[in-house]
């Protein structure tokens, strides 16, 4: 079980991580986007495994509100700058599959 402190140092962690993740969106670094994203999945287990659910109180809640804000800000900005890209990706693969289906029913020219 995980104490207040190593909650916090889990948390602080993960608000790195989305930092980083910010900023390999906006470079259109997907394979690092996706590698971090993995690693900040890997925090939230352990959370989920070892935190012991007591409630915080004073400073440490004060910083773990400030931690979970600063990480929803982040995915604010992560989804702002992926959407595009993802639908320009379904856009692709949409063109794709009529492409083939059009092949598939009249065959190529």
């Amino acid at each position: 079980m995980m104490n207040h402190q190593e909650v916090l140092a889990v948390y602080a962690a993960m608000a790195d991580l989305t930092e980083q993740m910010v900023a390999a969106a906006r470079g259109s670094d997907w394979d690092q986007l996706v590698l971090l994203e993995q690693r900040n999945a890997a925090h939230v287990q352990t959370l989920r495994e070892h935190d012991i659910g007591l409630p915080m109180r004073g400073a440490e809640r004060e910083r773990k509100i400030e931690l979970i804000r600063q990480m929803l800000n982040a995915d604010r900005q992560i989804r702002d700058l992926t959407m595009p890209w993802m639908a320009q990706l379904s856009k692709l693969i949409n063109a794709t599959g009529t492409e083939r289906r059009v092949v598939s029913a009249y065959g190529s020219v």
